[in-house]
């Protein structure tokens, strides 16, 4: 039997297949059992933030970009204004959430490879006493880059307002202690480091900010108090539940556990990243990032210097090969992604840089010496 094909992607991702094998058992929606799980999944959720004293975790079903507009819905008031600091796709995803919901919004906008500043965006705040709320994505997934997320939190604090957190590829393997930071929520999902299966996204929102915002929501299903509310009541979600999907991350929550949890998380990420790095490099690949703006999550390439490059044939023979690349994001530099999570090792990551190398070399867009 023929390998499934890595995916070196920021999720969907590789999953191990004790986590693919808690899918095969069918749960009740309203079961005591499922009732059960559901808990320690959120549970475990909360306590990876250290949020117990001050937040809960609300669960949802989807995508994370659902429990991003379900966060934003209801923690912003109608009559509040958010400041969304834009460095990538996902920023901008987060603006327009805003935008098709009807709250106020306004950008910070800084370059593909460029933080914000936190002085800059206290200047921001000072300058609009309408803000309420700012949204930043902790690792801005279009480049893999790393936005300051403390020194961010800090200034926001600073100036009372309140922050919203997109961590959807930082959640699980990077450092976020809500005993220390100032943090009105966190947004992720199931699929990324966490290494489950995509269908559920999931809010840890500060309690009282959450029980503030009852009718507030712009949405029957996203209503993230109600959804609390319910569950609190009744152990239930309110809709049919994503039961299969629930199952694996309590899986893979277990394997996390068990590994050594977010510091174990993120040096094998950290390691895979390193690997791929300097891998890539000695095929004549450059990053896009520097490595102190670089999370290790997915990293961002510049496409080889031939003028006969396209990525989709490069993408269809690595394919065949066996690993799934993820095209670029940006619109005026070619470049291509490739992710350094999931349930992959240095062994993987040395077998995917081997692949590439083969085709590049085969399509004619390196030269044979750099490979050797």
């Amino acid at each position: 039997m023929m390998r499934e094909p890595i995916l070196l992607t920021p999720g969907p991702l590789t999953t191990s297949l004790t986590t693919k094998t808690a899918m095969l058992h069918d749960w009740g929606s309203w079961d005591t059992s499922f009732n059960q799980l559901t808990a320690s999944v959120c549970h475990d959720l909360l306590a990876i933030v250290h949020g117990e004293a001050s937040h809960v975790c609300v669960p949802l079903q989807g995508s994370g970009t659902f429990a991003v507009e379900a966060a934003i819905g209801n923690l912003v008031p109608r009559t509040g204004k958010l400041l969304v600091l834009v460095n990538g796709a996902y920023g901008k995803r987060m603006a327009q959430a805003a935008e098709v919901i009807g709250r106020q919004v306004c950008v910070l906008e800084t370059a593909d490879d460029t933080p914000p500043s936190p002085a800059d965006v206290a200047g921001r705040l000072a300058a609009d006493p309408a803000i309420t709320h700012v949204g930043l994505i902790h690792c801005e997934t279009s480049t893999g880059l790393l936005n300051p997320l403390t020194e961010i939190a800090e200034v926001v604090a600073q100036a009372g307002r309140q922050l919203i957190v997109d961590a959807m590829s930082s959640f699980g393997a990077l450092p976020i202690d809500l005993r220390s930071l100032s943090i009105q929520a966190i947004i992720a999902s199931s699929n990324k480091c966490l290494e489950g299966v995509p269908g559920m996204g999931f809010v840890i929102a500060n309690r009282a900010a959450l029980l503030a915002s009852k009718g507030q929501s712009h949405s029957l299903a996203m209503d993230l108090c109600d959804q609390y509310e319910y569950m609190q009541r009744t152990g239930q979600w309110r809709y049919t539940p994503p039961t299969h999907v629930v199952a694996a991350l309590r899986a893979a929550l277990d394997q996390y556990l068990q590994a050594g949890g977010q510091a174990a998380r993120l040096a094998r990420y950290q390691h895979n990243a390193d690997c791929l790095r300097n891998g890539l490099r000695k095929l004549g690949l450059r990053p896009f990032l520097p490595e102190a703006a670089q999370a290790p999550i997915i990293l961002t390439f510049h496409a080889p210097a031939h003028p006969g490059y396209q990525f989709r044939p490069f993408y269809e023979a690595v394919r065949a090969q066996g690993f799934i690349l993820y095209p670029g994001k940006l619109t005026q530099i070619e470049t291509f992604r490739v992710g350094c999570i999931g349930a992959i090792d240095q062994a993987e990551i040395e077998q995917a840089v081997a692949a590439i190398g083969r085709i590049l070399q085969q399509l004619g867009w390196i030269n044979q010496e750099t490979t050797a």
